[in-house]
């Protein structure tokens, strides 16, 4: 199989430049990025065209610190959970939380589904950090992280939850 980088240079009308996202592995980030570069494509967070890897789950997220607004590539292996608030979506790690653009079930969909579960409309949590699940009287769970936040799984994922748990 040939893993060679292949780019089809697309022109816009009125000489606007192509911007993408790229949501790719961190091995694998530079080397696409100063290829797409050096055929005047570049690269933004912001952008709506979001180049991606195909049939393989993320191992990093480029995330924003709420801080400094530096972007770092965050190790998937370090999330808690991942919570929208409106348009706003957040990334939970054990000491910090960090920032996202992107929709959160584009995310989920980049996600290994054997990893993370989501248990809400909301949200979505890393099943090895969890640490204490109690049931409801209302077909919902309480579910507390390994970071000492607790997480309501909703009635329309109750099932979900409970078959991914064996419970």
């Amino acid at each position: 199989m040939d893993d060679s980088l292949s780019i089809l240079v697309v022109h816009r009308k009125g000489g606007n430049s192509l911007k993408v996202k790229l949501s790719v592995s961190q091995d694998r980030y530079d080397e696409i990025k100063n290829a797409l570069l050096a055929h005047g494509i570049e690269i933004e967070e912001t952008a709506d065209l979001v180049l991606s890897e195909s049939n393989r789950y993320l191992d990093t997220l480029l995330v924003k610190e709420l801080k400094t607004n530096q972007q770092v590539f965050l190790s998937i292996q370090e999330i808690v959970s991942i919570e929208a608030f409106g348009h706003s979506v957040e990334v939970f790690t054990q000491n910090k939380s960090y920032q996202l653009k992107e929709r959160l079930y584009k995310i989920e969909a980049l996600l290994d589904p054997e990893k993370f579960l989501r248990v809400s409309h909301s949200v979505v949590i890393a099943k090895d950090k969890v640490k204490a699940i109690s049931p409801t009287l209302s077909m919902k769970f309480i579910v507390t992280m390994s970071d000492t936040r607790t997480i309501v799984v909703t009635r329309s994922y109750y099932y979900i939850f409970r078959e991914s748990f064996g419970i």
